[in-house]
């Protein structure tokens, strides 16, 4: 496994643009492609999760070697590939700083779970891509006051509960006339401030189907009730409140 270390002085910029609010120089980019960004970050560090799930959940072995480190290496890794945007460059995009707050939240949410996650003996750890995607927007939020949360019809956290714009936007994904996988923007207020408000769809993959699927109401190994999903239907959407000046 590739180990990168982010640089001191890379996070003390970071310590530095967090104390001061990203509105500044973030929004000489275009709102919605930030919001893009941040929700491509999002998944691919789920992703990552996802991929390391047999390794997490092996019960024989220790030392994982899934870090902190490794999380944020392949992050920015699979982030410049899929955009072209190298966040190892300081100040690759005027942005660059708030992507990055993103990928150490990430990246802090993976050594947190290291006790959990090279625990001996037991095979299902419940680190989960759910679990890292909620406990990331969490970390994220007290950094950026940025929200971005996974949210659906069918919610298990309540932290995933969708607002009245949420359910909203769930019911339109819902509908057969709403084009599949089209993501949708909103400029409105929140709290009395201005935000862009996106939501990007999800749909139910066969890897999903294992703790989602059939049959309906059966204890998943977390101990959940299934949700009965079918392979494509709506699970949800990735759901992100962007501040804005």
């Amino acid at each position: 496994m590739e180990v990168i270390r982010m640089r001191t002085m890379t996070m003390g910029a970071l310590a530095v643009f967090i104390l001061a609010g990203w509105t500044g120089s973030a929004l000489a980019a275009n709102e919605g492609e930030v919001a893009e960004h941040l929700i491509e970050l999002v998944k691919i560090g789920r992703g990552v999760v996802s991929e390391q799930m047999a390794n997490i959940n092996d019960q024989t072995k220790g030392d994982k070697g899934f870090t902190g480190d490794y999380m944020a290496a392949q992050v920015m890794d699979r982030f410049k590939k899929r955009t072209k945007i190298d966040l190892r460059i300081p100040n690759a995009v005027p942005q660059a700083n708030l992507y990055l707050a993103l990928v150490e939240a990430e990246k802090e949410v993976v050594d947190e779970a290291q006790p959990v996650i090279n625990k001996v003996g037991i095979s299902f750890k419940g680190f989960i891509p759910a679990v890292f995607a909620r406990r990331t927007g969490e970390h994220f939020y007290k950094k950026s006051g940025v929200r971005l949360k996974l949210t659906g019809i069918d919610y298990r956290n309540p932290s995933n509960k969708p607002d009245d714009f949420e359910a909203e936007v769930l019911r339109m994904f819902s509908d057969a006339r709403h084009p599949k996988g089209q993501s949708y923007v909103r400029n409105t207020m929140l709290d009395g401030r201005p935000v862009l408000r996106m939501m990007d769809p999800e749909y139910a993959a066969a890897s999903c189907l294992g703790c989602h699927g059939s049959p309906k109401g059966e204890r998943d190994v977390s101990g959940h009730k299934k949700e009965g999903w079918k392979e494509g239907e709506l699970a949800g959407a990735i759901s992100v409140v962007l501040p804005l000046k």
